[in-house]
């Protein structure tokens, strides 16, 4: 697998020469100051590709291209939006880059209820709290019938969780979850994310997933003519939240994405993280079933609790068997050598590391900091180095 590293461009206060260290050889990353939906100029991706190859890298991968809300609600402004898309797609292709993440969730991105979650280890992670998310989404956001979503258990766990909340928590809470994380593609106050969730209303997993399908008829034919491949980014958390629908959640759903427009283009990002954070996607499976079509990973980890709760762990340290997802994205790499295939590298990053030792007082981005991915990165590629040692068919 090719090492690859998430920057954020110029701004990110982890530097290309930080990467290279790090010993990654490709940048994933986009232009993250062009969020809104607007196409990205090609001048400005050239000019992003030269700087990072000027660093003795390449841009392996774009994460992401925006996709706006008007898409996934297939309102009157999609059509202007979805040429914009694709104006930036050609642009991409037309740099040289190959590989397109991007992502389906509706109004939020990745949400976190916790980005300073103490570790016994003392290090910090990103947690995701159920309860925590229950207290803003019915007691502070107050958003209609939200108590309908949880059963009594849950409900009443939030309700006293939120009359003993000090309000300098209740505001960290709202900040962390509407506020926008890194790479995410909007930001929120309260009234502006009301209005969002009110755009919504009445849709459905049905909806959400024609226009999914509606959306690749449109440009997975464009990507396929640019030789661009396109990579679906699973839900975080991979189940709906504030009532809205996600339909990139299961094997299932996967299964109708790739179904739905059955090209080489129209392929997945593998994220261990998010697929793992349900107990019932057997992750070995998918990528049995969808290794032809995985064009992207992020090797990431999460422990589940029991109710629904997870936090970000160690890259080797987790719920999922990250040993068997590496062996098993290794045999398809070989797959695809013995098939003489061009994409037979497969990009992967390690994604959401801990917040350790000198980080913990710097300026980071939640998740993206220095020496928890490098930590990460080391154990990852040790792993693949294990493997391919011990089963040299899995060597290049």
């Amino acid at each position: 697998m090719k090492e690859t590293w998430r920057w954020f461009g110029p701004e990110d206060p982890i530097t290309l020469q930080d990467v290279k260290q790090a010993g990654a050889a490709g940048i994933v990353t986009a232009l993250h100051h062009l969020y809104r939906g607007e196409a990205w100029p090609f001048a400005d991706v050239l000019e992003r590709k030269m700087e990072i190859e000027a660093a003795g890298l390449d841009w392996s991968v774009a994460e992401s291209i925006p996709v706006h809300n008007s898409i996934k609600l297939r309102s009157p402004q999609h059509s202007h939006f979805i040429g914009a898309w694709k104006d930036s797609l050609n642009a991409v292709a037309k740099a040289g880059i190959k590989i397109v993440c991007y992502n389906f969730m509706p109004v939020v991105d990745w949400t976190r209820t916790d980005l300073l979650w103490r570790l016994p280890s003392t290090a910090y992670a990103l947690r995701f709290d159920v309860i925590d998310f229950a207290v803003y989404d019915i007691f502070i956001l107050q958003r209609k019938h939200a108590e309908a979503d949880y059963i009594p258990e849950q409900f009443a766990a939030a309700r006293f969780r939120f009359e003993t909340m000090p309000d300098i928590r209740r505001g960290d809470l709202e900040r962390t979850i509407i506020a926008g994380l890194p790479g995410a593609e909007a930001s929120y106050n309260r009234g502006t994310f009301r209005k969002m969730l009110a755009d919504y209303e009445g849709a459905t997993p049905a909806d959400l997933r024609a226009n999914l399908l509606a959306f690749l008829q449109e440009v997975a034919p464009v990507a396929e003519e640019a030789g661009v491949r396109l990579a679906i980014h699973p839900d975080d958390p991979p189940w709906p939240l504030f009532g809205l629908p996600r339909v990139v959640s299961t094997a299932n759903d996967t299964r109708r994405i790739l179904l739905g427009y059955d090209t080489p283009a129209n392929g997945l990002t593998f994220c261990v993280g998010s697929y793992g954070a349900r107990a019932d996607n057997d992750l070995l499976a998918m990528i049995r079933e969808f290794g032809p079509k995985i064009h992207f990973t992020h090797l990431r980890q999460v422990t589940r609790e029991a109710d629904g709760s997870f936090f970000e762990a160690e890259h080797l340290r987790g719920s999922s068997d990250m040993v068997g997802v590496i062996r098993g994205l290794l045999e398809e790499e070989a797959r695809r050598r013995r098939e003489h295939r061009s994409d037979h590298q497969i990009p992967m990053r390690p994604d959401h590391g801990h917040l350790l030792t000198a980080d913990v007082n710097k300026n980071v981005n939640p998740g993206y900091s220095l020496l928890g991915r490098l930590k990460g990165l080391a154990e990852l590629r040790g792993v693949v180095h294990g493997l391919q040692h011990a089963i040299p068919e899995l060597a290049h």
